[in-house]
């Protein structure tokens, strides 16, 4: 019998009695690709569109298999990344960190970063927060990438160059209202525990000369279908999703 790949990992599993003279090569490949797996570090770069890493077959630098995984680039649109769902030796389940630490672009508002498994759909994908670190969990043929917020992100959002943000959940978001008012839209179809934090980073000017809007985004705020406005200077505000009747609460706030 020729050589069969696992699942996961695709490490080589030889037959007995079969790959003569190589066990040595192939072992130390296999010893190579453990070795990845519990402590491999890669960089991807990120341009725009879907960037699938690699689970290739008995290959030590397959990106997909490495432990640490930081994107990197300089986005020109929206981009994905994708963790293939199979291996040829079956389902691929697959734990990971993923730190962004690409620099996000777009003039109106910024592009996101998102996490799938492959045939995972537009819709179900997963928005890792802009300068984030989190621990992935794709579940090979059951498509759905999952994820654990170690670092939640940061980002700034200035007025003089753009009035408008859409927020994914675990951002947190510093505002300066300067020179314009701002608009922060809550992310759409949120999951209960959701959370987005919105901070008053104006030099000056600030919330109380122009205010920053929260735009509930078809979700209800503190259980009424209003948008909110952030009206004092020096505000920080956590927001947390309920449920579709309360929605968005404050979690915290120092209005």
């Amino acid at each position: 019998m020729a050589s069969t790949y696992s699942t996961d990992l695709s490490i080589e599993l030889v037959a007995t009695g079969e790959k003569a003279g190589l066990w040595g090569a192939i072992t130390n490949t296999n010893l190579q690709l453990l070795q990845t797996a519990a402590s491999g570090y890669v960089e991807v770069t990120l341009s725009s569109g879907t960037t699938t890493l690699s689970l290739a077959d008995g290959s030590s630098s397959a990106n997909g298999k490495n432990l640490y995984i930081k994107l990197t680039g300089t986005l020109s649109g929206s981009a994905s990344l994708a963790m293939p769902a199979t291996t040829s030796g079956g389902n691929a389940n697959r734990v990971f960190f993923v730190e962004d630490g690409t620099t996000r672009g777009g003039a109106a508002d910024s592009y996101t970063v998102t996490l799938l498994t492959t045939g995972q759909s537009a819709s179900t994908q997963v928005p890792l927060p802009e300068g984030a670190t989190a621990l992935v969990y794709s579940r090979g043929s059951v498509p759905a990438t999952t994820l654990g917020m170690l670092q939640k992100g940061m980002t700034s959002v200035t007025a003089a160059s753009k009035t408008t943000y859409t927020a994914v959940p675990g951002d947190q978001i510093v505002v300066d209202t300067v020179a314009n008012p701002v608009t922060i839209t809550l992310p759409a179809s949120p999951a209960v525990g959701d959370e987005v934090t919105i901070m008053d980073g104006s030099a000056s000017n600030g919330f109380a000369t122009n205010n920053c809007i929260i735009d509930r985004n078809g979700s209800n705020i503190e259980g009424d279908a209003v948008n909110d406005a952030l009206a004092l200077n020096n505000t920080c505000v956590t927001l947390i999703y309920a449920n579709a009747a309360k929605g968005w609460l404050y979690k915290s706030t120092n209005q």
